[in-house]
């Protein structure tokens, strides 16, 4: 009963959006370009959309600086939904179709640890030092390939100077896998946006990092700027930004915003 009625709002939600747009009688594809980090959520999300407009959403995911490069290159895209500070560098250099930027949801930079094991003290910044400092290894993205919280994670080792004794027991992977590899035993500790341990079996979302440290990733949304379906993207950007939109999302570790 609970998974109809939030199947029949996110329907509502978006006959709302498509009865804004003017043309609900054409059905249209969408391409979308967006973060790993959304997977899950899009997932969810995405099969209401679609069954109650009618479009065909095509959903790229990947690293959120993979994602700008390509529409930085000139890659066709209906809708880029990416973390804010990059979704304004693509403003600034007129890839995003005017006045279609808005802020969808956010999800903190946080620590995993594997399900059903003794949560660490990570509450302050020196119980959060001592437990990476006494942790056998961790795991999270590399900084290099440009996974934000990868790149965030290697500043906060620098910050807590401690970067060259984690080095010996870091794992590094390509993009959102440390929670899985912490699920597998293979990493006691990961470090990952929130939204990408939450809905990974085996592993459990310990918190965000403590104090001044903490730092929300915040994802926005946009119409490309040469889309042929902008119609359909700013249907399909008013669905995620919605209400019914909410609990799917907060499900998955994020915020709305």
């Amino acid at each position: 009963m609970i998974r109809r009625s939030l199947i029949l709002g996110l329907s509502g939600a978006v006959i709302g959006a498509l009865c804004a747009r003017g043309d609900v009688a054409h059905a249209a594809d969408v391409k979308v370009l967006t973060s790993v980090a959304l997977k899950a959520a899009l997932t969810e999300l995405a099969p209401a959309f679609e069954k109650a407009s009618g479009d065909k959403l095509t959903i790229v995911y990947g690293l959120a600086a993979e994602m700008k490069k390509r529409v930085l290159d000139g890659e066709s895209v209906d809708v880029i939904m990416i973390t804010r500070p990059m979704m304004d560098d693509l403003e600034k250099q007129n890839k995003l179709m005017a006045a279609s930027l808005v802020n969808v949801v956010g999800t903190p930079v946080a620590v995993a640890a594997r399900a059903g094991a003794p949560k660490p003290d990570i509450g302050t910044l020196d119980a959060f030092k001592r437990t990476l400092l006494a942790a056998r290894s961790i795991v999270y993205s590399d900084p290099a390939k440009g996974g934000v919280s990868g790149v965030y994670f290697a500043h906060v080792l620098e910050r807590l100077g401690i970067a060259e004794q984690m080095k010996p027991k870091t794992i590094l992977v390509p993009g959102a896998q440390a929670p899985e590899l912490v699920a597998k035993g293979e990493a006691e500790l990961g470090v990952a946006q929130g939204s990408e341990i939450v809905p990974i079996a085996g592993a459990q979302l310990v918190g965000p990092l403590p104090g001044e440290l903490a730092s929300t990733t915040v994802f926005a949304a946009a119409v490309g700027a040469e889309s042929k379906s902008a119609g359909a993207a700013k249907a399909l950007i008013a669905f995620l930004t919605g209400p019914q939109a909410a609990a799917p999302f907060k499900a998955k570790g994020f915020e709305p915003q």
